[in-house]
């Protein structure tokens, strides 16, 4: 279940709580669909509130998670998102 008022990049604001699905997982982090048409991505170092050595070891392909938006680029098309809600 997406936020019903997030349909496009241009909606997404900074600070802005997300559900979304991990989709794919890599040595630097993970892909989280957050109902746009781009997955945003969790850098390995906002995985978690403490030091992550292997993504794999706190997410998998078909987790759902809460993200926060630390940062969007509309030229490049990427989202920045974090675990650590803290921040």
């Amino acid at each position: 279940q997406y936020r019903d008022d997030i349909l496009e990049l241009t909606d997404l604001v900074v600070g802005m709580l997300c559900p979304g699905i991990v989709t794919n997982v890599t040595n630097f982090g993970a892909f989280v669909d957050i109902g746009v048409h781009q997955d945003g991505l969790v850098h390995i170092s906002k995985l978690a509130d403490h030091f992550v050595r292997d993504p794999r070891e706190v997410v998998s392909p078909g987790d759902r998670v809460y993200v926060k938006v630390m940062g969007v680029n509309l030229e490049k098309k990427q989202i920045s998102l974090t675990m650590r809600m803290d921040e």
